[in-house]
């Protein structure tokens, strides 16, 4: 199963705790900041959007939410979990977020997970799952199967890859990497 989404179900377990808050005096449990992403998504509901919430923990603190705005904004990438990186990558001033977890409403899609793997968030927390959303019409599971083909074989669109002269030393990417180690 190498390559393969791996899913822990923790249906059975009860909340951990992430951290105590001074602040508030309270503990804030998996289920806490879920529950606010849930919440998201039920306020979405009622502004008459999809229901899909987010939200973006730092060292037990919420730096970001988001909400899905795909209809409101006519965005096909406007999904709660983008939002709220992007709501956080402007929070922390950087587009890595190492060491943040990411809760969602729901299971989050390839292209959200893939922001967050390229994020650096290093944990993903959702309530309900592709299975949960099929009946609605809001799983990507079929999305993510397909994806998993390589690309010769996708049958979504047609991808085709044309190489530019320079391919073997791409200049772009050259200039790119010089311009980085003389800002390091």
């Amino acid at each position: 199963m190498a390559g393969r989404l791996r899913i822990k179900n923790t249906a059975d377990k009860p909340s951990r705790p992430l951290v105590v808050s001074s602040d508030f005096r309270c503990v804030m449990t998996d289920t806490s900041f879920l529950q606010e992403a849930i919440d998201l998504a039920r306020d979405n509901v009622a502004e008459k959007s999809r229901p899909f919430g987010a939200v973006v923990v730092q060292d037990g603190a919420i730096i970001a939410r988001g909400v899905n705005r795909m209809d409101a904004d006519r965005d096909p990438t406007a999904h709660a979990e983008l939002l709220a990186l992007r709501a956080a990558g402007a929070a922390t001033g950087s587009t890595r977020l190492d060491g943040c977890t990411v809760y969602a409403s729901g299971q989050p899609c390839p292209m959200c997970l893939a922001a967050m793997r390229l994020a650096g968030v290093t944990r993903v927390v959702f309530a309900y799952s592709n299975e949960n959303g099929a009946p609605y019409g809001l799983s990507t599971a079929q999305v993510t199967q397909d994806l998993a083909v390589p690309l010769p074989l996708q049958s979504w669109a047609e991808i085709t890859h044309l190489p530019p002269e320079d391919c073997n030393e791409p200049m772009i990417y050259k200039t790119w990497a010089e311009r980085q180690e003389g800002e390091a």
